[in-house]
This record gives C-alpha cells, structure tokens and sequence, in this order.
C-alpha cells in the first residue's frame, strides 16, 4: 500500500496550527492587564475624573490591573460604570497589547434648576446631580416641580439647539399662572412667552423683534417683550 504523504504532511500540519493556536490564546487569557486607558467621547472629562472611573474599574476589592484577562467580566464592568450619575453610557474593552480600555459617553446638562434643591436636567430631559468638578454654563430655572420637567424640557431643548437662544437666555422662570418668562444675558426686560407651544414661532418671533430693536438701538428701552399671543410681538416700554 502506498503511503501518501501529502496528506499526512497536511494533517500533521492542521494539528500543529491548532495546537498552536490554541497554545496562544491560553497565553493571551492569561497575560496580565498592565494598563487602563480611559478615553472620553466628548474629549473632556468635565463631570466625571478619569480617576473615578478607575476606581470603578475594580474587581474583588482588588485593581482590574495585573489580573488575568480570563477573570474579567467586562459587562459587569460596564453596568458598574453605567452607575455613575454623571455617565450615560460606558463601553468597555480589551486590545491585543493586554490594555483595558473604558469609552466614556457624559451625560450632557442643558439647564441647571435654581431652589431648595439644586440640580441638572440633562439632554434627555432626566435629573442630573451637580458636579463637583464643573459648573456648566446652562441657563437657569427658577419657580418649577420635578413635575414641570417634562412640560418645560421642550423649551429647554430648542434653546439649546440654538445658537441665537443659547448664547442671549440666562434664566427661565415659572409664574403662578404656569406661564414662563425669560431673561437675556445683555439687557434687562423680560420675555413673556406664555404656555409652552408654538415654540418654533414664538422664538422666530423673539429673533425678528430682537433683530429690528437692535438696528433701532431700542433694546434699551423695553420692560417687557410678550411672545404669548399668536403671530406678534407685544412690547411695553419702560
């Protein structure tokens, strides 16, 4: 019988492959995590410090660092980092050199309640503490409820889609009739601007006036700006 050693050089060789491959990665399970990289979506890390998101990153009371990388749980990582109030969202990984690395998304505040009590209302429209780390430049609300949030958070997410609104509104307050008035960063009358709906017209509305008060040089002059009422601009000066 004719030995065909073809086949035997090609199987010899698939075994050696697989032993190989196999040898490797028990090695590469086993290697050592000798480094956290930690890397913000937004390239700053305002509200929440690299270093609290490493001492997140721990396991057994013990640094994810200079462990195995078949012990780690890296969902577990990234529910433990999704935690935090200041995160949103965490992505959590392993690279070929033996590196941790952790992508964090910050939540985004877009206006900073003013009362008893002190908080963010983030980009989604949900609670947000306070950082300790950064104060955000975001105007300010007075006079509202947890309630109010989610009647308000329309407003709020326009002015801060909008580059006119954000840079000139510092503050939105609520009055007892449940209609909110706005106040300008550069000049000291106050806008009516009612209930909140006709949001896009009301501040097409506010821009047009602001406009023709500026090329006037009437800014100055006004006490009160009301956007309330359909379609118009009622002004009274002071």
């Amino acid at each position: 019988m004719k030995v065909n050693w073809n086949y035997i050089k090609a199987f010899s060789l698939l075994v050696l492959v697989i032993f190989l491959y196999s040898f490797s990665s028990a090695r590469n399970n086993q290697r050592k995590l000798d480094k956290i990289e930690v890397q913000f979506t937004n390239d700053e890390n305002l509200y929440v410090t690299e270093t609290a998101v490493n001492k997140l990153l721990i396991q057994n009371q013990d640094s994810v660092k200079n462990l195995a990388k078949e012990v780690l749980d890296l969902n577990i990582l990234e529910k433990r980092l999704d935690t935090h109030a200041m995160i949103e969202d965490a992505d959590v990984y392993l690279t070929v050199n033996g590196e941790l690395g952790a992508k964090i998304t910050q939540r985004k505040p877009i206006a900073r309640v003013y009362g008893n009590e002190s908080y963010y209302i983030d980009k989604n429209g949900k609670k947000m503490p306070l950082s300790k780390n950064y104060s955000a430049r975001v105007p300010f609300i007075k006079n509202i409820k947890k309630e109010d949030i989610a009647e308000v958070y329309p407003l709020l997410a326009k002015i801060d889609k909008d580059e006119f609104l954000k840079k000139h509104i510092t503050l939105i307050k609520r009055n007892s009739k449940g209609e909110y008035v706005l106040e300008m960063r550069l000049y000291d009358f106050e806008i009516l601007f009612g209930e909140i709906n006709s949001i896009e017209s009301k501040t097409n509305n506010l821009k047009a006036f602001y406009k023709k008060a500026m090329l006037d040089h009437q800014l100055d002059s006004f006490k009160w700006v009301s956007l309330k009422y359909n379609n118009q601009v009622v002004c009274t000066k002071k």
